[in-house]
This record gives structure tokens, C-alpha cells and sequence, in this order.
């Protein structure tokens, strides 16, 4: 599905200017699928992972970075 492709690789350039700043904390993200309903499923590691403010980097962070590059996605969620 060619169209999810290119949906895949903005979801990464969004993910590209966030995880800066979830490095300089001592963690990372990883981009795991874009599902064909276009859900997008990340895994965070470092120090974000197990993190108890992980839930607000996912949404107030992450989702919102991705959903202002890639309007079309329904939801981020930790895989």
C-alpha cells in the first residue's frame, strides 16, 4: 500500500524533530507500524520507557508533533 508508505515516512520525519528533546532526558522512540487504520504505534526506551510521565510525552508530545506533520492519523500508541 503505497499510500501508507508515504504516511509511514512523514509519521518518522515528525518523530526525527521530537526525539531530541527525549534524548537530551536520557530516552529515545522508535516508530513500530502505521497500521492500516491509521493508528501509529511507537515504543519508547531510555529512560522514557517505564517513565510514570511516559503517558504525557506519548500524548502531549509525541501525538501532537505527528498530528500537526500527518493530519490523517487517528491515534499514537505505546506498542
Amino acid at each position: 500500500m503505497e499510500e501508507l508508505t508515504k504516511i509511514r515516512d512523514r509519521v518518522e520525519k515528525a518523530l526525527q524533530r521530537v526525539r531530541p528533546y527525549l534524548q537530551s532526558d536520557g530516552g529515545d522512540i522508535a516508530l513500530i507500524d502505521v497500521t492500516e487504520d491509521l493508528t501509529v504505534k511507537v515504543r519508547l526506551s531510555g529512560a522514557c520507557h517505564g517513565c510514570p510521565f511516559s503517558m504525557q510525552t506519548l500524548k502531549a508530545g509525541v501525538e501532537q508533533a505527528i498530528l500537526r506533520e500527518v493530519p490523517e492519523i487517528k491515534k499514537v500508541v505505546s506498542a
